[in-house]
């Protein structure tokens, strides 16, 4: 089971840019919870009154687990280029949401149809590479994207690429996630 301990690390990083009193005491934390030493990727996703506030993430563990969650909260939360940094008057009406994903690894499919047939619902997160377009949904996208071909030709259009990408093979990378989630106020501090 997914440790909660990362949702309180995400959201003391949050308020950390409101209130330098949050600021986390790092090897106090590592001591207790060596498991946040390791190499980990993940993503933050805020979610106002239930829409999408701001989602930043790492596809490839190249970091500690804690740096990670510590950095993407901060870049979800102020960073994300679709939105205005968030306020603090927001924070009553956030849920948090901290996702571990696996190591991604090759999908191998014959054509689209093959890959429609490969790709499982509800459980994995995809990244489409073609040159230099990329793109990635995490599997919780599929409580929008019902359908393998819709969950597809919409990950080829947030690359930049038309449903059309399919015919040129594209390298397509699953995953899989841990993830947890709560309502920004009933997080407790660290």
């Amino acid at each position: 089971m997914l440790d909660s301990v990362l949702l309180k690390i995400a959201k003391n990083a949050i308020l950390e840019q409101f209130n330098n009193s949050y600021s986390i005491n790092k090897k106090l934390l590592l001591d207790k919870y060596p498991f946040l030493n390791e190499d980990g990727a993940t993503f933050v996703t805020l979610k106002h009154d239930g829409h999408l506030r701001g989602c930043i993430g790492t596809i490839v563990a190249y970091r500690s687990l804690y740096d990670d969650v510590v950095q993407n909260a901060k870049a979800a939360a102020f960073k994300d280029p679709r939105f205005n940094p968030l306020y603090e008057k927001e924070l009553s009406q956030i849920n948090l949401e901290v996702s571990v994903l696996s190591e991604p690894e090759i999908l191998e499919y014959e054509d689209f149809s093959d890959l429609l047939t490969k790709v499982e619902p509800n459980v994995d997160g995809l990244i489409f590479k073609h040159h230099r377009y990329q793109g990635t949904f995490l599997p919780q996208v599929w409580e929008q994207l019902k359908s393998p071909k819709e969950f597809l030709e919409h990950l080829s259009a947030k690359a930049g690429l038309s449903p059309s990408a399919y015919d040129e093979h594209p390298l397509i990378y699953r995953y899989r996630v841990e993830a947890i989630d709560e309502e920004f106020d009933k997080i407790p501090l660290l």
